[in-house]
């Protein structure tokens, strides 16, 4: 019996147990549900879920889950933050996490009441929008870890952190914070990890931070620290990375410190330390960057043979002597570019290294000739040698690195022929041996080079035909074969060459073959300094995208056709040849070739920039105008079938606005085209009420869109029409046909910030305005960075894809394409989609993925164009080259602004130099350099 009564009450326990063990205490329960309340749009919704410990973000101690011990309401877009004080009612709370939504304040009593929870151990308010001074943690003696990074934080740090006995993990990076870096942070004897990067903190770096032994990582970088690396730091044992990139540190680095033997990442680079470390580096080390330094002397041996060393770079460097003989087998990426290196490059140094995947020894004096030893390395993606001193022919070594992507030996004194089996690099998408001494013909072989981009054989000796089988290189976007001694009949070139084709400085003659006349992406032909003959061809004419045309020193006559106004025509040289009367005069008189140009104005620089650009333009376009009257001339089609409508704004005047089939009418009429992108074509449409909209058309037939899923393409337009920010380009609504997708936008009517900066629009701006879009776009792209959990990127930004509605309204725009757009489907890999020449940052030449760094790039480009004037390459030179190589100078900063908006007043220069110094930080040459949006966004601010 006895049994019988104790099986049925092990039943009972045993059936009512789930019930039990999911009942939240009844004050937290309430707690939660008044907060729900409050929170509009929320996922925490009783009526849908009763228990709060199934809501998103919520973790409850499983598996009674009576308490709440974690609460994470990152990303929910909230701005109100009132309600926090009540969660402090939850004293089982052991971490709260509110990153990346928009406050801009926390309420006081969340300090004194969640202050008081003694097992809250975590909390993150980063990426927010919080400003004033650092609030009082002194009652939260338990918090191990505190994040307020990505904020708008100023001030200095002085006793706010006292209490935080416990604190294991520190992080305020990217706020506004001034002042000394805090020598006592928070009393903590446990200290790991202290993070203050992308901050105002001045002065020296105290020497008590290295009194803190259990320190793991420790990131000072994007500062104004001065002084000296202190000697303390010699005595963290623990240490796993040092960061101290972008400030205005020098003298030595402490002896010791690289053999901290837990250190694995040493960055330095951006600084002005004068020595490398004299002693051994630790075996855990893997990345080393003392770039952009001002290091002298020689490389010792024992810097580049750690046993896990993966990066080392030294690179733009004042260093001297040779290359050590022996390299560690585990390096992945050597930089040691823009030195004063000398002697032959060891070919022992070089040998079977496994992992080497990029090596560059650039810009440096290194003589002999290239050792194939070389071609060991058979994992090596980019072999960068250009402007040395090298001689001798191309080694048949180097034809075993099958797996190479860029090889560029410019600006050498390499003699003898290309060797006919140049094709076994099949992978390669960059290839430069111009400026050398080389001979012979130019390979058929070099056609089995198939994804090649840029082809850049200018100025050697080559003589004889230009291959029939160039044509197959279906990727090529440049071909300079310029200042050599090729004769003959000119091929069918690739269709998709844009970039440039120059031919000048050879032996052609003859009528100009229309084998050009399919290159209708082309922007610059130069076929300058031959002997061509007869008329010019009105094929020419129609090249669609053509903006500069080169036909000096030839033997053409007759009348020159009538071009577009854009395209600038050169033709001195011609005595026969003759302009129409009112043809526009040609922009310069006297032009140099283009690579003759490209050397005496920025040799290095350029050389090595418009390479790396390259290899990421295979889809990029430029914004340009359409002829009006060209397309007066074409036929009105049909207006397209709509098969799908909808309106995305909550607007009411644009709902009443819109009318799908006015604007179907409008895309049929070729008259409507304002502008036009590699990937869209923009309609102005006229509705009814008399207001006008954009309307883009994106082709479902070309197959870098993602055919096969139009849910997933509405899902993301939709997504889109959601945001609400002034200065984007949000989609109002969509239309889908048969073939394509059309999108609604509200009407620019001062065009892109390119046609008034630069183009046909080009007007002058003053710096109120100037300053006023440089505030706007970077206003938008910090809403794009942190307006959802995942930054929504572009693919390229640039001064064409930022319309005005007025001279002080910018609005950044496709902002969509990174969402529709599959990259897989075009030539395979990301590079494809990276933007527009001179906007492209350097890294993506090796990580071949657009990046929030990247976009910072791009509109450091941008701020330039603003206060220079100039556009963002002029005659192959590429603005933030040109304006990084004159900054280093502080008296050629001057030089660098545009003169005639600096010069109207004292204040106006003042600010335009602050704002230089935004941008030179925004297109610094390593990614991690940068600084994020949202610090972009303050620091413009805070000009004015």
């Amino acid at each position: 019996m006895k049994s019988s009564i104790y099986g049925i009450s092990f039943f009972f326990l045993f059936c009512i147990f789930p019930l039990v063990s999911g009942q939240l205490a009844s004050k937290q329960s309430n707690t939660m549900i008044t907060v729900s309340h409050q929170l509009a749009n929320s996922s925490w919704n009783v009526e849908k879920e009763q228990n709060p410990c199934l809501w998103e973000g919520v973790t409850c101690n499983a598996p009674h889950n009576d308490s709440i011990l974690s609460l994470s309401l990152s990303g929910f877009g909230l701005s109100n933050s009132s309600f926090l004080p009540l969660l402090c009612q939850i004293n089982s709370l052991q971490s709260l996490d509110f990153s990346s939504n928009l406050f801009n304040s926390i309420p006081v009593e969340f300090f004194n009441s969640c202050g008081e929870i003694d097992g809250l151990k975590s909390l993150n308010f980063s990426k927010n929008m919080l400003v004033g001074s650092l609030p009082t943690f002194q009652k939260f003696v338990g918090l191990e870890s505190l994040d307020l990074s990505f904020n708008s934080l100023n001030g200095s740090i002085d006793s706010q952190l006292n209490g935080l006995s416990a604190l294991k993990s520190l992080n305020l990076s990217f706020n506004h914070f001034t002042g000394s870096v805090p020598s006592r942070l928070g009393k903590s004897r446990v200290l790991e990890q202290l993070e203050l990067s992308m901050n105002r903190f001045t002065g020296e770096i105290a020497s008590e931070i290295g009194e803190h032994g259990n320190l793991i990582k420790i990131d000072l970088s994007g500062n104004h620290l001065n002084g000296i690396i202190p000697e303390s730091f010699v005595n963290l044992t623990k240490l796993e990375t040092l960061i101290l990139s972008s400030n205005q540190l020098h003298g030595a680095i402490p002896a010791g410190l690289l053999g901290i033997t837990t250190l694995q990442r040493f960055s330095a680079n951006q600084n002005n330390f004068v020595d490398l470390p004299s002693t051994n580096p630790s075996m855990s080390l893997k990345i080393l960057d003392l770039s952009y330094n001002k290091i002298t002397g020689r490389i010792l041996p024992q810097l580049l043979l750690g046993s896990n060393l993966q990066t080392v770079d030294l690179s733009y460097n004042m260093l001297t002597g040779p290359i050590p003989v022996t390299i560690s087998s585990s390096l992945v990426r050597l930089r040691l570019g823009s030195n004063y290196l000398s002697g032959p490059i060891p070919s022992t140094s070089f040998v079977s290294l496994p992992s080497l995947t990029y090596l560059e020894l650039d810009n440096n004096s290194f003589t002999g000739t290239i050792p194939p030893q070389i071609g060991s390395n058979r994992k090596l993606a980019l072999l960068n040698l250009a402007q040395n001193k090298l001689n001798g022919t191309l080694p048949d070594g180097l034809l075993n690195l099958t797996q190479l992507e860029v090889l560029k030996l410019q600006l050498n004194k390499l003699s003898g022929e290309i060797p006919n089996q140049i094709g076994r690099l099949n992978m390669l998408s960059v290839l430069n041996i111009s400026w050398n001494s080389l001979n012979g013909i130019i390979p058929p072989s070099i056609s089995n080079c198939g994804k090649l981009i840029s082809l850049n054989l200018q100025n050697n000796g080559l003589t004889g035909l230009i291959p029939d089988a160039i044509g197959n290189l279906k990727f090529l976007l440049e071909l300079q074969l310029g200042e050599n001694k090729l004769h003959g009949r000119i091929p069918d070139m690739p269709q998709k060459l844009q970039i440039s084709l120059n031919l000048s400085f050879n032996n052609f003659d003859g009528p100009i073959p229309k084998t050009l006349s399919g290159l209708n992406d082309l922007e610059v032909l130069d076929l300058s300094n031959n002997r061509f003959s007869g008329t010019v061809p009105d094929f020419l004419v129609r090249l669609s995208s053509l903006s500069q045309l080169v036909l000096s020193n030839n033997q053409l006559f007759g009348d020159l056709p009538q071009f577009k106004p854009h395209v600038s025509v050169d033709i001195n040289g011609n005595p026969q040849l003759h302009r129409p009367k009112d043809s526009p005069p040609v922009l310069s008189k006297k032009r140099k070739p283009v690579g003759v140009t490209i050397v005496i104005t920025f040799a290095a620089a350029v050389l090595a920039v418009v390479v790396v650009a390259i290899v990421f333009l295979l889809i990029s376009k430029r914004l340009s105008k359409v002829n009006e009257e060209q397309l007066q001339s074409l036929e009105v089609l049909s207006p397209p079938r709509v098969i799908q409508g909808n309106m995305l704004t909550a607007n009411g005047v644009h709902r009443s606005n819109i009318d799908f089939t006015k604007a179907m009418e409008a895309v049929a009429n070729p008259a409507n085209i304002v502008l036009k992108t590699r990937f869209s074509t923009y309609y102005k449409a006229m509705m009814p009420s008399g207001a006008s909209y954009y309307v883009k058309k994106l082709k479902w037939s070309d197959k870098i869109f993602q055919l096969g899923s139009r849910d997933k393409f509405e899902q993301e337009i939709e997504a889109l029409g959601k945001l609400s920010n002034s200065n984007i380009m949000i989609p109002l609504a969509y239309v889908l046909t048969v073939d394509s997708a059309y999108l609604f936008y509200e009407f620019a009517p001062k065009g892109t910030l390119y046609d008034i900066l630069h183009g046909s629009l080009k007007s002058s701006l003053d710096w109120a305005s100037r300053y006023s879009i440089a505030v706007g776009v970077a206003q938008g792209l910090a809403f794009l960075h942190g307006c959802t959990s995942s930054p929504i990127l572009l693919i390229d930004l640039s001064s064409r894809s930022i319309v005005l509605k007025s001279l002080k309204e910018p609005q950044v725009g496709d902002i969509e394409l990174c969402k529709v757009i599959d990259p897989s489907k075009s030539n395979g890999s990301l590079s494809t989609v990276a933007g527009s020449v001179g906007y492209i940052p350097p890294e993506y030449a090796y990580t071949m993925r657009v990046t929030m760094a990247g976009n910072v790039y791009s509109f450091g480009v941008v701020l330039l164009e603003l206060l220079t004037g100039k556009a963002a390459v002029s005659e192959g030179t590429e603005l933030a080259k040109w304006v990084l190589s004159n900054s280093v100078r502080p008296n050629k900063l001057d030089h660098i602004l545009d003169f005639s908006i600096s010069r109207t007043s004292l204040v106006v220069r003042n600010q335009m130099l602050a704002v230089l110094k935004v941008a030179l930080a925004c297109v610094s040459v390593t990614p991690e350099s940068r600084p994020k949006m949202k610090s972009v966004l303050r620091m413009i601010l805070n000009v004015r």
